[in-house]
């Protein structure tokens, strides 16, 4: 994949197509993924990109687990884009789906639109808010301060949540998951990708016919959510 990478972002960012893969043979389940994403982007409590959906099927003592992890899509016919009123979201010419947090003024149509759930809202609530108590509550305290005011790169931009200037972006926006874009910029692979122990999601350009995703793709067992919607989800699941 760290080729398929270095192969696309030696194109024109038009010429790319960026795509994930998840084999949810191989998923777990072990939510590495959604940890990663909120370590890597700070996400704040309520702010999730990266969920794992775990369900219960079949009946007893026939009982199983499915685990399903559910990115933002970045849908080639984005529905969240166009009832956006101030344009703050828009579909790159890679095919991400950027928000530009300085111009969202937090309407929660986008959220509301996407079909996925794949957007939620930033009420500026912080980690330390519920401090820990007992013994430890102080140095829980503390490390919860530190790592809250943390930067966070997304879009290629510093995002700092200081104490006590609220609201300020990306507080009081929608916010979703990137492909971790400033990753890419980067030439490293999302985070959910290097984390994930059972080696289930894959990423790169679709527009690639010698990339990995775009081979999992061509077999006969990926399918798409909700393709009846005609969004054109560029997250594939190997079943």
């Amino acid at each position: 994949m760290q080729r398929d990478l270095q192969r696309a972002l030696a194109k024109p960012m038009r010429e790319r197509k960026w795509g994930m893969v998840i084999d949810t043979r191989k998923c777990v389940g072990c939510s590495s993924c959604t940890v990663a994403c909120v370590m890597e982007n700070k996400l704040p409590p309520g702010v999730v990109y990266r969920p794992v959906i775990d369900t219960e099927v079949g009946d007893y003592p026939n009982v199983t687990r499915k685990f399903l992890a559910r990115p933002c899509m970045q849908c080639d016919s984005p529905p969240c884009v166009s009832v956006c009123p101030v344009g703050a979201t828009w579909k790159r010419e890679d095919g991400i789906v950027e928000i530009d947090y300085n111009a969202c003024i937090g309407c929660r149509y986008c959220i509301t639109a996407c079909p996925y759930q794949a957007r939620t809202f930033d009420f500026g609530e912080n980690w330390t808010d519920p401090a820990a108590t007992g013994k430890d509550g102080a140095l829980a305290l503390e490390t919860g301060r530190r790592y809250q005011t943390e930067p966070s790169f997304e879009y290629g931009n510093e995002w700092t949540r200081a104490e006590g200037v609220i609201p300020r972006s990306p507080v009081g926006n929608a916010r979703k998951c990137t492909f971790c874009a400033h990753r890419l910029q980067a030439e490293m692979l999302p985070a959910c990708v290097s984390t994930c122990i059972g080696r289930a999601t894959f990423f790169g350009d679709l527009n690639d016919p010698r990339s990995l995703v775009s081979e999992l793709i061509a077999r006969n067992n990926a399918v798409r959510l909700k393709e009846e919607l005609g969004t054109e989800p560029k997250v594939y699941y190997l079943v």
